[in-house]
C-alpha cells in the first residue's frame, strides 16, 4: 500500500455526488463494502465509499477486449522503434485514498499507458491518486457502455491528462444507438476536457488512425507506417532509436551481418562468372585459330562483350564443332 500523502485532504478530487446506476449506461449497481472489494471478481467500473456502491460492467465480449489488446500491440511496436519502454497496465485500479490510507474512490480503465515512465509510476496493483504519476493515456472501449454520461467527468476531476474513448466498428445488439463507431481523444486543458484531432502523448497519431489500428485483425502497412512515424517523432525528442531496443538491436545486427555475407557471396559469384567468361573467350579464339576459321568482326565484338558466363564448356564445344563464325554465333544464341 502506498504511503498517504501529507495534506491528503487538499489533494482529493471532487468527482461529484455518490454514483447512481443510471449514470453508467450498460452497467449495473450493487452494494459492495470495502472489505469485499479485494475478493470481488466482477469488472468494477467505479466504486464509492460514501454509499458503498460499485458500478459493474456487464460481461465483456471479445469485441470489447480486442480494442484494448490491439492498443497494447501498437504501443509495443512504437516503444521498440523509439528504443525506450512504454509501460502498459491493463485492468489496473485507479484509487483515491484518505489520510489514513483507506480507499475512498476506485476507478478501472481498459488500458493505461505511461509513455514516459517516471520513478513514481505504480509498482503494485493500483495507481494511487496523489502518490503515483498519472498515466499519459487512458483507454476506454465503449462497446455496450457510454463513459460520457458520468465516468468521463470523473476522469476529468481526477486530472488524467488524456483519455481515448473507442467505439468499435463491430455491431452488437446491446450497443446504444447513439454510439457511432470511432475514437475520440479528450485532452485536459485548464482542468476541462476538450476534444483533440490527434494525441499529445503520441504526437501526430490522429484519432482516425488510432481507430483504424484498433479495429484491424492484423496491422496493415498503413498502420505500421503510422506507428513508425509516431515512434520516430518520440525518438527524435529523446535521442533514442531502434538500436536502443535489445530485440531490434539484435535483429538489425543480424540483418546487417546477413546482408554483408550475401554481398560477399554475390561478389565471389560474379568474380567466378567473369573468370569463366575469360576462359571461354581464350578457348574460342584458340579453337578458331587452330581450325583455320576466320574470326569476323561480329564474332570479335561478341567476344569483347562476353563478361560473365555460368559455364565455359558449352562455348568451347561449339568453337570446335561449328562450321564458321556465323554458325557459332547462331548456335550461341540458342543457348540463351
Amino acid at each position: 500500500m502506498a504511503e498517504p500523502l501529507s495534506r491528503r485532504g487538499e489533494s482529493l478530487p471532487d468527482d461529484g455526488p455518490p454514483p447512481r446506476g443510471h449514470e453508467f449506461p450498460g452497467c449495473r449497481a450493487i452494494r459492495l463494502s470495502d472489505d469485499e472489494l479485494d475478493e470481488f471478481e466482477g469488472k468494477i467500473e467505479y466504486w464509492d465509499a460514501r454509499n458503498q456502491i460499485a458500478i459493474l460492467a456487464e460481461g465483456a465480449t471479445s469485441h470489447h477486449e480486442y480494442g484494448a489488446q490491439r492498443f497494447a500491440a501498437c504501443v509495443k511496436m512504437i516503444a521498440m522503434r523509439r528504443g525506450s519502454s512504454i509501460d502498459l497496465i491493463g485492468g489496473v485500479w485507479l484509487v483515491v485514498r484518505g489520510e489514513g490510507g483507506e480507499r475512498l474512490r476506485l476507478l478501472a480503465a481498459d488500458q493505461v499507458a505511461y509513455v514516459h515512465p517516471a520513478d513514481n509510476r505504480p509498482t503494485g496493483p493500483e495507481i494511487v491518486h496523489g502518490v503515483n504519476a498519472l498515466p499519459d493515456v487512458l483507454l476506454e472501449v465503449d462497446y455496450s457502455t457510454d463513459v460520457r454520461r458520468r465516468k468521463l467527468g470523473i476522469y476529468e476531476s481526477w486530472g488524467f491528462p488524456e483519455v481515448w474513448v473507442e467505439v468499435p466498428d463491430a455491431n452488437w445488439r446491446y450497443r446504444p444507438r447513439s454510439r457511432r463507431s470511432g475514437l475520440t481523444i479528450h485532452v485536459l486543458e485548464g482542468g476541462r476536457y476538450v476534444e483533440a484531432p490527434s494525441s499529445r502523448a503520441f504526437p501526430g497519431w490522429t484519432a482516425e488512425e488510432i481507430h483504424s489500428a484498433l479495429n484491424e485483425w492484423e496491422a496493415s502497412f498503413e498502420t505500421v507506417d503510422t506507428l513508425r512515424r509516431v515512434a520516430d517523432t518520440l525518438a527524435a525528442a529523446e535521442g533514442t532509436g531502434p538500436d536502443d531496443d535489445p530485440l531490434l538491436q539484435r535483429e538489425r545486427a543480424e540483418g546487417r551481418a546477413e546482408g554483408l555475407a550475401e554481398g560477399r557471396a554475390e561478389g565471389l559469384a560474379e568474380g567466378r562468372a567473369a573468370e569463366r567468361a575469360e576462359v571461354a573467350r581464350a578457348a574460342v579464339r584458340e579453337a578458331f585459330a587452330t581450325r583455320g576459321l576466320a574470326t569476323t568482326e561480329t564474332l570479335r565484338s561478341w567476344l569483347a562483350e562476353l563478361d560473365q558466363v555460368a559455364a565455359a564448356a558449352p562455348f568451347i564445344r561449339l568453337a570446335w564443332t561449328c562450321r564458321d563464325a556465323d554458325d557459332f554465333l547462331s548456335s550461341v544464341r540458342g543457348l540463351d
